[in-house]
């Protein structure tokens, strides 16, 4: 349950490490992903046009969201970066041997070394 009436409520008594802060990227992006979740069922439940429209939108800034983390989370741990480069080659190569091709997806992922920079 939200705690806004409390002012002081999102106020930490110290700054984080970075590897804190590694792990608070990590659950933001939980939280992001719940949201798209929590909002994509409330699209499929409703016909409604404009709660439909307004409700897929905010969706859709969500994995917005998602996308910024992920780019800041690879800035903060290049290691992890590194794995998560790993991982989206290992699904190429198997789009590649069921002979699938995604051209959109290909031109928009990053190299390893472009996530090192």
């Amino acid at each position: 349950m939200a705690n806004f009436a409390n002012p002081f409520a999102g106020n930490v008594p110290k700054k984080i490490t970075k590897e804190e802060l590694i792990q608070a990227v990590r659950l933001n992006i939980a939280g992001e992903l719940e949201a798209i979740y929590v909002y994509d069922a409330h699209v499929q439940a409703t016909d409604d046009p404009v709660a439909k429209k307004v409700i897929a939108d905010i969706r859709d800034e969500e994995k917005a969201h998602v996308g910024e983390l992920m780019t800041l989370l690879k800035y903060l741990d290049p290691e992890e970066a590194v794995h998560f480069a790993e991982g989206e080659e290992e699904v190429k190569e198997m789009l590649e041997e069921l002979k699938i091709s995604n051209p959109s997806y290909v031109a928009k992922t990053s190299t390893v070394g472009s996530l090192l920079k």
